[in-house]
């Protein structure tokens, strides 16, 4: 989430710019806390009756210690400074600097326990809008390493079952190399670093929140090898079950093609994100998801938890596992023919769906010296505007003779270019507008000018900028790459209508015979 959040707990506008907890409860005036009784902010927020005693709450258990019921939404207050406290008491901690969220958009508008986010605060993690905590890495495809690699020990990877190389050898040394099982993961460093951070906080949560023994214990990242990760692609809600069994310098996630193509993805270039299995089992919720369309994806709402070659893509299934290429099939390329007439003579996956041959006995082509030995970081992280994005990838187009550059600007101009403009130019002309002040949302701007319960200023909430963003980058490209009339029609027809939009036709006087 942006910016970064400790806990899905609403402020209002009572946290500040920054959406801080302890501005919910700072006296403006001294730079002091309040007496906590005394602070109170107003959101809306869930409303749930204890069956036992009757008393109307907003928190998942009464005070009485019985189990509340979820009964509707209302604007309700909250003692912020009480919550601080009584957190403070059970947890045994210091309170660091706690962000929230300005409110809640889940159907019924349900918060996290404030001690979560006193704890994922105490970590330095972040969490996501369905309670979980998350790391970001682009997929890398992996069949084969060597232990030294991955940073593992040859004891410690012998105890997680690789006991032979890929030739049937015992496994004695760190340059031997090993099959890679296809629910194992190598994440990056950074990441690693991460999910042991997190596993402190689950292990935290665990004994002072829930009262229960501590699971992870890491006293350093090695500890982190051997821990069971759920794999979740975006726009998806199904995870995939994976182990943490190495890591590498390199900002990606190793993983088999069955994998990443179990996570609905073609195995390479993706950006996907992992998070530590007991975290989401503990922490994420659907009464945290957004309301909205769209709301349940990039939430594990079902867990894979046996990869199946069966069930996955089938692009996976291509993929060749023999030594060598044949003869023939550079014969074949000569002679231009189709992939599907030679497939018989190759060896790949497809053939061996189904037998006990369909997860292992892989073999390769070529050596390599380091599996992180290429960047550490995806281009498309370290360039920064989108048309250096887009110089970078027309220039490789230019320089590999089996691509056509002016087709790949085509595509990237009907494929991302317009339908971008096309939609914010809709969703501008349908656009809410917005306090600047309270955050009040108007679907139309009041007759008054300013807000109806403030008096502040009404701003936009989309932009000429963001509409227009990529006209000029997308004409430059067009007449730079030669591309077609038709698509070159479709970019004026586009910058035509941005025009009629945001210029003033008044401003340019015309006569009768201008029409004639």
């Amino acid at each position: 989430m942006r910016p970064p959040v400790h806990v899905l707990f609403p402020l209002g506008m009572s946290g500040g710019m920054q959406r801080l907890v302890k501005n919910a409860v700072q006296n403006k005036t001294s730079g002091r806390l309040k007496e906590t009784v005394m602070k109170r902010i107003s959101v809306p927020v869930g409303l749930r009756i204890c069956e036992r005693c009757n008393r109307k709450t907003f928190l998942m258990k009464c005070e009485c210690g019985t189990r509340t019921k979820q009964v509707g939404v209302t604007e309700q207050t909250i003692n912020v400074g009480k919550l601080l406290e009584s957190a403070k008491i059970k947890l045994n901690e210091n309170i660091p600097d706690i962000k929230g969220v300005v409110g809640l958009i889940s159907k019924n508008k349900t918060p996290e326990s404030i001690e979560k986010g006193v704890l994922r605060a105490k970590h330095n993690v972040f969490v996501f809008k369905d309670g979980t905590i998350r790391f970001d890495m682009s997929n890398v495809p992996l069949t084969h390493f060597k232990p030294k690699e991955i940073g593992t020990s040859i004891e410690k990877i012998k105890e997680m079952g690789y006991t032979h190389d890929y030739q049937g050898k015992p496994l004695e040394s760190e340059e031997q190399i090993v099959e890679l099982k296809v629910q194992d993961f190598v994440v990056s460093k950074t990441c690693i670093e991460y999910m042991s951070r997190t596993a402190k906080f689950v292990d935290d949560l665990l004994e002072k929140f829930y009262d229960l023994k501590p699971f992870y214990k890491p006293k350093k990242v090695e500890d982190m090898i051997g821990h069971l990760i759920i794999g979740l692609s975006p726009h998806t809600s199904a995870g995939v079950l994976g182990r943490i069994i190495g890591w590498t310098n390199a900002n990606a996630g190793f993983a088999h093609p069955f994998y990443h193509a179990a996570k609905r993805r073609n195995c390479d270039g993706d950006e996907d994100c992992v998070m530590l299995l007991l975290d989401a089992l503990l922490n994420f919720s659907k009464l945290y998801l957004p309301a909205t369309r769209g709301g349940i994806m990039d939430a594990p709402l079902v867990l894979t938890t046996r990869i199946d070659p069966n069930e996955i893509d089938k692009e996976a299934l291509n993929l060749d596992i023999g030594s060598g290429y044949p003869l023939e099939l550079y014969e074949a390329g000569m002679k231009n023919m189709h992939p599907k007439e030679i497939e018989k003579i190759m060896e790949n996956v497809k053939k061996r769906v189904g037998t006990e041959k369909q997860y292992e006995n892989f073999s390769f082509t070529t050596h390599t010296g380091n599996i992180a030995s290429g960047p550490s970081l995806s281009a498309y992280k370290t360039l920064g505007s989108m048309k250096e994005k887009m110089n970078a990838q027309l220039s490789l187009a230019l320089k590999i003779r089996a691509v056509n550059a002016e087709e790949v600007a085509s595509k990237v101009i009907n494929t991302h270019f317009l339908p971008d403009m096309i939609g914010n130019l809709r969703t501008f002309a349908t656009q809410n507008f917005r306090c600047t002040k309270c955050n009040t949302i108007y679907r139309r701007i009041p007759l008054k000018g300013v807000c109806m319960k403030c008096s502040g200023n009404i701003t936009m909430t989309v932009h000429e900028g963001s509409v227009k963003k990529y006209l000029k980058i997308t004409k430059e490209v067009a007449e730079k790459y030669n591309v077609s009339n038709y698509t070159m029609q479709r970019v004026l027809l586009m910058e035509n209508a941005i025009n009629s939009l945001f210029h003033n036709d008044k401003v340019n006087k015309c006569k009768l015979e201008d029409f004639l």
